[in-house]
């Protein structure tokens, strides 16, 4: 069974700093993307960045130059250093394996909410 185990959200005032990280656990076929998604109140999930086994990365434009997303594939691990937030970075935060079979895993979701 695939486990997606996600940590570091919280309450952070605007223009601070978060780290999240997820560590993928269990049986599961060769992983193609990990990454992040968000859902706010209100809103429908949306990609925050995603990194493939290669390393190419993909940002959504909302956090261009403020987030960062790292990968560890001997450990099945990524992270995302979350830099200059804003109110609007508010939501919950699901971490994604994407296989390459086309199988997608997700994290339970943590919550971050940034004050104004």
């Amino acid at each position: 069974q695939v486990q997606l185990v996600e940590s570091g959200g919280g309450l952070v005032q605007a223009g601070g700093s978060l780290r999240l990280s997820c560590a993928a656990t269990g049986y599961f076929f060769s992983i193609n993307t990990m990454g992040w998604y968000r859902q706010g109140p209100g809103k429908q999930r949306e990609l925050v960045a995603t990194v493939t086994k290669g390393g190419r990365t993909n940002y959504a434009d909302s956090v261009k130059g403020r987030f960062t997303i790292s990968r560890e594939n001997t450990k099945n691990t990524v992270s995302l250093q979350m830099n200059s937030l804003k109110p609007d970075d508010t939501a919950v935060y699901y971490c994604n394996l994407r296989t390459f079979q086309g199988y997608d895993y997700w994290g339970q979701g943590t919550q971050v909410t940034v004050s104004s």
